[in-house]
């Protein structure tokens, strides 16, 4: 099982921009050091909590600062952007990574920015689709671009100078195109099926209950087998929230307590999802009262925590209820003390994995 690193991020209102950022980039360059796989990074535009407006951005102010680890969007929400500038930043950004960036895209969660930005009441799924529709065109495409959409048409049929690039689009580094992702938050997700036919890779987001999260990969494959692609358990990504300490007493009291981080990320989501009606995802039954779903309840089913031995036991417990999947994506959360925050990490690597690793090949 491969870890990665996934941050929307999320931090009390309040906090310094200026040094939450600076935790942020820590975290990513932390991960690239202790041998992190990849690193994905969400974006909200209308947000002081999920305070990065642009993962692009975030992403290319770690670009030198980072060796190994593959930095990827989580997402780009396509339907808050036009096109062109998505295809033209996202190759660019993969020249300036030689090949290190992973495409995640989505029709984007936050209501205000789809207020904000005017799409609000619009059609996204068909946005979505037909933003990335044109960038994949304009990078496989020679000029003059002659795309015409429901949102958007491109040209540049009345202003083009090859000889001197004018009207000529970039491409990325990665041919034809970097790996797309796709983050899937609803059980037995139709959208996964259609992305899986396209050939891009599921996320499983962080917050879905175990046997939720167990309903993507059958639709995987589905998509897979309409698509005609192989499907593969090792290109599932599931996020998790963990937190690792040296006892299971320190991990309790700052990853259970609905007053530390933690709990302010789930009260967070569970304040956004419950405006719009969409608590569901986070019971266990849904026969649930609404007024059950409490930030204690999603802590204790949601988070795993404890010592290294402890946390390597609940993530093979969880393993055996969703099924294998090759990344297993650990979830960023505000470093209210940075000590335990790094030291959470250091210890996923260096000795919660390895334990994870030398149960699941005993189990093979």
């Amino acid at each position: 099982m491969k870890l990665g690193f996934f941050t929307m991020p999320m931090h009390p209102p309040g906090r310094n921009l200026t040094q939450t950022l600076k935790e942020d980039r820590e975290a990513v360059i932390l991960a690239d050091r202790l041998g992190f796989c990849e690193a994905l990074i969400g974006e909200h535009a209308t947000d002081v909590c999920e305070s990065i407006p642009s993962c692009l951005t975030f992403i290319a102010s770690v670009a030198f600062a980072t060796e190994q680890i593959r930095l990827g969007s989580g997402t780009v929400n396509l339907p808050n952007n036009h096109p062109v500038q998505v295809a033209a930043n996202v190759a660019m950004l993969d020249h300036l990574l030689e090949g290190r960036f992973l495409f995640g895209i989505g029709p984007g969660g936050l209501r205000s920015d789809m207020e904000a930005l005017g799409n609000l009441d619009r059609d996204r799924n068909a946005m979505f689709v037909e933003a990335i529709d044109h960038i994949l065109a304009l990078w496989a495409g020679e000029p003059p671009y002659r795309l015409k959409g429901r949102f958007w048409d491109i040209s540049t049929e009345r202003t083009l100078i090859a000889p001197a690039g004018q009207g000529v689009m970039i491409r990325p580094y990665q041919q034809p195109h970097p790996p797309i992702l796709v983050t899937v938050v609803v059980p037995h997700s139709k959208g996964l099926v259609a992305a899986a036919r396209r050939g891009w890779k599921p996320v499983t987001a962080n917050f879905l209950q175990p046997h939720w999260a167990a309903t993507h990969y059958p639709m995987y494959e589905q998509g897979c087998a309409h698509g005609g692609h192989l499907a593969d358990r090792s290109d599932w990504r599931v996020c998790k929230s963990i937190f690792v300490a040296e006892d299971d007493a320190t991990a309790r009291r700052y990853a259970k307590s609905v007053d530390g981080p933690y709990g302010f990320y789930f009260w967070n989501l569970l304040t956004k999802r419950r405006s719009a009606g969409g608590a569901d995802i986070f019971k266990h039954d849904l026969q649930m009262p609404d007024e059950a779903v409490t930030v204690e309840y999603m802590l204790e089913r949601l988070v795993i925590a404890g010592s290294p031995a402890s946390v390597a036991e609940q993530i093979l417990a969880f393993r055996e209820r969703i099924g294998d999947f090759g990344t297993l994506l650990y979830c960023g959360h505000d470093w209210a003390d940075p000590v335990l925050a790094r030291r959470s990490m250091e210890l996923m690597a260096e000795r919660v994995m390895p334990q994870v690793d030398a149960a699941i090949a005993r189990s093979v």
